[in-house]
């Protein structure tokens, strides 16, 4: 046990292995990487609603923040920046693939046209595992997907990722009054949302 109270101890901080990549250790990356890459497919998965749409958003945040690594500037604590490069993802892919939807009327989850395999490491439990397979996750995740874009992220931000008022405040470039009337009219509409399927579940 007092091993583990030291390893805690000297955990080196997101902030120390941020300024070790700027001096040019690439491992400093890996290790954010090892550190955040759960985290980040969690809610990814949660926002995309299936495993191949969050791991491809997933790569592309770390390909993100490599890139623009050297540019972080400290203004916040580096979760909350890694939360808002996440978040900005998701939007984007989201609405991409909503919008290829419209317009070619094919399933989100269709295989590429030319037939290729994406080579896409995997960050997340696989489709066997179990994970976020329980009949309440997916009564979840249907209730997620039937919220606006506005009501869906706070309600990922807050209850699911456990951020706090100020973090997501910083995060949305909101006051911190509005995401709190936000969180609450966003739960009133998931429990409506769920409280629908738990009876239709019931029917069936």
């Amino acid at each position: 046990m007092f091993g583990l109270l030291l390893g805690t101890v000297h955990r080196t901080s997101d902030e120390v292995l941020v300024q070790r990549f700027k001096n040019g250790d690439r491992r400093a990356f890996s290790e954010l990487i090892d550190r955040h890459q759960s985290r980040v497919y969690s809610l990814c998965y949660r926002w995309m609603g299936n495993q191949q749409a969050a791991e491809e958003v997933t790569q592309e945040v770390f390909v993100s923040l490599f890139r623009s690594l050297e540019r972080f500037r400290g203004d916040s604590k580096f979760s909350t920046w890694l939360h808002r490069v996440t978040v900005n993802h998701c939007k984007n892919q989201h609405l991409y693939r909503q919008r290829r939807a419209h317009g070619r009327h094919e399933s989100l989850d269709s295989a590429p046209e030319d037939g290729a395999v994406r080579q896409i490491p995997s960050t997340g439990p696989s489709t066997d595992s179990g994970a976020f397979q329980t009949e309440a996750e997916k009564m979840l995740h249907q209730g997620l997907a039937a919220l606006d874009e506005d009501h869906r992220q706070i309600i990922l931000l807050r209850d699911l990722e456990d951020l706090s008022y100020e973090e997501i405040s910083s995060l949305l470039d909101l006051p911190k009054g509005t995401v709190k009337s936000r969180l609450h009219r966003a739960r009133v509409e998931l429990a409506r949302q769920l409280s629908m399927r738990m009876t239709a579940a019931d029917v069936l």
